[in-house]
C-alpha cells in the first residue's frame, strides 16, 4: 500500500492477527482496504473462503493486479521438524486454486529458504517433495516465473533476514524487452534507500532502538496489561528511527516490558558483558556458557548494536538487548523488521504450550512478516509490468481494482 498499490481484501484466520488486521488496514486513517461486501470482515481460514465465496472469487477473474501471500512456512523451516505430513504444507495447493480462479495478473510469493529444499529421512516420501519447485511448475504453464532469495538487510531493514520469492508475472504481459522483476528490483534499491532518508545500508540495530532503551526513556505502568511496566517514549535519534516514527506522536504502542525476575536479570547482564568481552554477538551462546548458566534453550543470543539483527523469531526470549538485561519488546522487534510505529499489534503478546500450533500473537505477527520495507521495495518494481485500470465486479461503481492486490498471510489457517 505504501509502495501505491490498493488492497482489495486479505485472508487471516487466527482471532489475534485479523483484529491487528483490522484495526490498521480496515477502519485504520492511513490505510484501508477496498473490502467487498460479499465478504465478511472476520477472522476466516482459506478453507472458509474458497468453500463459501468461490463464485465471487471466479467474478474477480482478470481484475486483480496481484495476489500477495506467504503459505505457513513452519512445516519448511530448518528450525523446526522438516515435517513432509505437516498438514499445513497442503495449504500451498489452495494459494495455488486462489491463482486459477482469480487469474491474477502477478502472483508474488514468500517464504523460508526450506522451502526450497528437498525433504529427508525416514518418511516414505522423503526425498521426493520440493515445494518451491512444485509451485514453479504449477505456476509455469500461464506465467513466467522468477525465483530469488533477498536479504532484507540490502533494503535498509536493520535485520539479516533472508527470504525465498516468487514472482510470476502473467505470460500476456510479459514484453520481450521488460528486464526479469529481480533485475527491476535490484535496479530501483539504492533509489528507493535513498528515497527513504537512509544513507547507507545495512542500518544497525542500534540505529533502530537506541530511542527505546529504558535508561533514556524510564518506564510507566502498561496501558495493556495490569502489574507490567512500559517503556516511556521520548523522541527519535536517527534518521532511520525517524522514518519508522514519521507521523506518530506521543508514546507508542506496545513496548510493554517483559517481567523478568531479578535473578534472571542479573543472569541477563552478566552474560550481555560476557559476550561483549568475548565478541559472541548475535550468534548463539556456547554449549558450555549455556551449561555454566544452567541455560537448556540453544537459540538465546545478545543482539550486536553494531551490525544488523539476527532473524526475528516468534520467541520473545530469543534475543538479551544489547545493552539493558531484558529481552526485547514487541516494538523493538518490529522496530527491527521495519514497522512504522503507527502500526499497532493486538490480542495477546505471546502463547504457549500447544496453543503456539493454533494461536498468532503478537511477537509471532512480528516475526512471521515480511519487512514493510522490503515489501514496499517489491511493490515499487512490480508497478510497471501492469497495464491500465480496469473494473471490478462486485465493488461499489467507484471502486476499480487498479493496481489491485489480494493477500494471505502466513498464519496457519
Amino acid at each position: 500500500m505504501q509502495a501505491g498499490w490498493t488492497g482489495l481484501f486479505a485472508v487471516e484466520h487466527d482471532v489475534n492477527a485479523f483484529q491487528t488486521l483490522h484495526d490498521n488496514l480496515i477502519i485504520g486513517t492511513r490505510y484501508k482496504f477496498a473490502w467487498p461486501t460479499w465478504l465478511p470482515k472476520s477472522p476466516l481460514s482459506a478453507t472458509d473462503v474458497l468453500r463459501d465465496y468461490r463464485n465471487n472469487l471466479t467474478a474477480l477473474e482478470g481484475c486483480v493486479d496481484m495476489l500477495v501471500g506467504g503459505p505457513p512456512c513452519q512445516g519448511f523451516s530448518s528450525a523446526g521438524r522438516r515435517d513432509p505430513s505437516d498438514p499445513r504444507n497442503k495449504l500451498i495447493d489452495m494459494y495455488l486454486e486462489f491463482v486459477s480462479l482469480i487469474k491474477p495478473r502477478i502472483v508474488l510469493i514468500e517464504n523460508v529458504r526450506g522451502i526450497t529444499l528437498d525433504f529427508d529421512g525416514n518418511s516414505e516420501i522423503a526425498g521426493k517433495i520440493n515445494y518451491a519447485n512444485q509451485i514453479i511448475s504449477s505456476l509455469s504453464s500461464d506465467y513466467t516465473v522468477s525465483s530469488q532469495m533477498i536479504d532484507a538487510s540490502m533494503f535498509g531493514v536493520p535485520q539479516k533476514r533472508h527470504r525465498f520469492f516468487i514472482i510470476a508475472i502473467r505470460s500476456d504481459l510479459v514484453m520481450d524487452l521488460a528486464p526479469p522483476p529481480f533485475e527491476t528490483l535490484e535496479r530501483i534499491r539504492h533509489s528507493f534507500i535513498r528515497s527513504k532518508g537512509i544513507s547507507a545500508v545495512p542500518v544497525f540495530a542500534k540505529d533502530a532502538i537506541s530511542d527505546l532503551e529504558i535508561k533514556r526513556n524510564g518506564k510507566l505502568p502498561s496501558r495493556d496489561n495490569a502489574g507490567f511496566e512500559e517503556i516511556a517514549y521520548g523522541s527519535p535519534l536517527t534518521s532511520y528511527q525517524r522514518l519508522m516514527n514519521r507521523g506518530t506522536k506521543g508514546l507508542l504502542s506496545d513496548t510493554r516490558l517483559a517481567r523478568h525476575r531479578v535473578e534472571i536479570a542479573n543472569r541477563f547482564g552478566k552474560i550481555i558483558d560476557i559476550c561483549h568481552s568475548g565478541g559472541r554477538l548475535n550468534v548463539s551462546l556456547s554449549p558450555e556458557m549455556r551449561a555454566s548458566f544452567g541455560l537448556r534453550k540453544c537459540a538465546i543470543r545478545v543482539l550486536d548494536p553494531d551490525r544488523p539483527s539476527p532473524t526475528i523469531t516468534s520467541m520473545p526470549d530469543d534475543l538479551i538487548h544489547y545493552c539493558e538485561p531484558r529481552t526485547l519488546t514487541v516494538r523493538e522487534n518490529a522496530r527491527l523488521q521495519s514497522f512504522p510505529d503507527w502500526f499497532e499489534f493486538k490480542g495477546k503478546y505471546t502463547s504457549g504450550g500447544d496453543r503456539r500450533r493454533k494461536e498468532v500473537p503478537r511477537f509471532t505477527q512480528v516475526a512471521n512478516a515480511v519487512p514493510p520495507l522490503l515489501a514496499e521495495a517489491i511493490g515499487v518494481a512490480l508497478l510497471g509490468y501492469i497495464n491500465q485500470p480496469v473494473a471490478a465486479p462486485n465493488l461499489s461503481p467507484t471502486q476499480t481494482v487498479s493496481r489491485k492486490t489480494l493477500g494471505t498471510q502466513e498464519a496457519p489457517v
